[in-house]
């Protein structure tokens, strides 16, 4: 799963984080460099749980 997470994310974080003007700006990479993944998980938890009670029923 990881590797195709960095099919999809090609961006150099670190390279960012050094050229970052301050600490705020090292935080908003963090978290734009999570949301992707983070989205996803929830996406298929959500489809999951929508079948299994689709099943129950």
């Amino acid at each position: 799963m990881l590797f195709l997470t960095s099919l999809f994310q090609q961006v150099d974080i670190e390279e960012k984080i050094k050229n970052a003007p301050d600490n705020g700006y090292e935080i908003g990479v963090f978290i734009g460099s999570m949301l992707p993944f983070v989205l996803l998980v929830i996406l298929a938890y959500a489809i999951y749980r929508y079948n299994k009670k689709k099943i129950d029923k």
